[in-house]
């Protein structure tokens, strides 16, 4: 693989993944290899298995693929964010590390980016024929349409892994835990247009569920309170113009 500068960074929070780790990396580079510059950023947040393992031998075969590690695990958003910070692509892409996640389809999200024309700050995946338990379907439905009822985000599916956004307009967002869940509403107070691709959910390669749909329940709902507040006090930007002597 090159080590040119990417256009386009991937990037995959994992804990605990270590089977998943070679079949979903090999998937990446069959989407990606020949169609862009890209780099492939695993955030080890805090894995106890052998995800690191599994991750050093595969950069002995990809030197566009890094790892950056947690400490200790500090949940799926903060894995997303530190994935970000260290991408060098002005277009961010990101999936699940269990396999659910097709990165076939990733190339239609960094396409809808790229023909946005600086209009469209994210390309939200939208899942169909999703492969979870009937009560996680429940629970995704209920969560959803309440986001949407109060938010008007326009999003059916916001828990989809696979996503594409500009890196400067995500790093335009106020941090917190559980941020990847309200990108839709925080890219549209920013004044940016989404684009929506379906994708075909799948079951994951191996293992379970590290990440939980809202892992705290009072917890998203004291998110939800917030970027209903943040969206509510949101101003417009005045012009500026520099004042020459």
């Amino acid at each position: 693989m090159s080590s040119s500068q990417p256009s386009v960074s991937i990037v995959v929070p994992v804990r605990n993944e270590a089977d998943n780790i070679a079949p979903l990396i090999e998937e990446i580079g069959a989407a990606l290899d020949g169609r862009w510059a890209y780099e492939i950023i695993y955030v080890n947040d805090g894995s106890t298995d052998a995800t690191g393992e599994r991750l050093g031998a595969m950069m002995q075969q990809r030197d566009n693929l890094r790892q950056l590690r947690h400490a200790r695990s500090g949940g799926q958003s903060a894995a997303v964010r530190s994935g970000v910070r260290a991408a060098r692509g002005a277009i961010v892409a990101t999936l699940d590390g269990d396999g659910q996640n097709n990165p076939g389809f990733l190339p239609d999200l960094i396409t809808a980016v790229e023909k946005g024309a600086g209009r469209v700050g994210l390309a939200a995946g939208q899942r169909v024929g999703r492969k979870d338990t009937g009560f996680k379907k429940f629970q995704s439905r209920v969560a959803n349409g309440v986001r949407n009822a109060i938010l008007k985000d326009g999003t059916r599916d916001t828990g989809c892994g696979l996503k594409a956004f500009r890196r400067d307009v995500f790093l335009m967002m106020p941090y917190f835990d559980g941020l990847h869940r309200f990108l839709p509403a925080l890219v549209r107070r920013e004044g940016y247009d989404i684009a929506y691709v379906d994708v075909i959910d799948r079951p994951r390669h191996s293992g379970v569920s590290n990440y939980g749909f809202f892992d705290r329940l009072w917890i998203g709902i004291m998110d939800l309170v917030g970027v209903w507040w943040l969206i509510r006090r949101k101003k417009p930007t005045p012009d500026v113009t520099e004042v020459k002597a």
